[in-house]
């Protein structure tokens, strides 16, 4: 399991979609790796989800997870946010996310926090 850096480290958001079915392993996966805990133990785990509907076109040399290729699908996705304490835990965060996810590509972005 990773460590948490210091209050003083960069800090990260990890943003990622999930289809539902995947949701729970995905998290844990990130979870794991250190993300969503803040220095000093006192919370763990912690992130933000919303439900809504993805859509995506596999091209013909796609091997998509749900779906088929040439065809529009939609489907029902979950958004999740989650702060990283550390360009570390961002990136074994992400490293985990990879090896959890379902998708043939994981959609996923990680921003620079500022502290105000």
């Amino acid at each position: 399991m990773a460590t948490v850096a210091s209050a003083a480290a960069a800090k990260f958001r990890l943003v990622f979609f999930a289809p539902v079915p995947a949701l729970e392993t995905c998290k844990a996966a990130i979870f794991a790796a250190g993300a969503g805990r803040y220095p000093g133990g006192k919370y763990t785990e912690c992130c933000w989800t919303v439900l809504g509907n993805g859509q995506f076109h596999p091209g013909d040399t796609a091997n998509p997870h749900i779906g088929s290729v040439g065809k529009l699908e939609h489907t029902e996705e979950a958004r999740v946010e989650v702060i990283c304490f550390g360009e570390n835990i961002a990136r074994e965060a992400v490293a985990a996310l990879k090896t959890a996810r379902p998708y043939e590509e994981p959609s996923y972005g990680v921003y620079k926090l500022e502290d105000f």
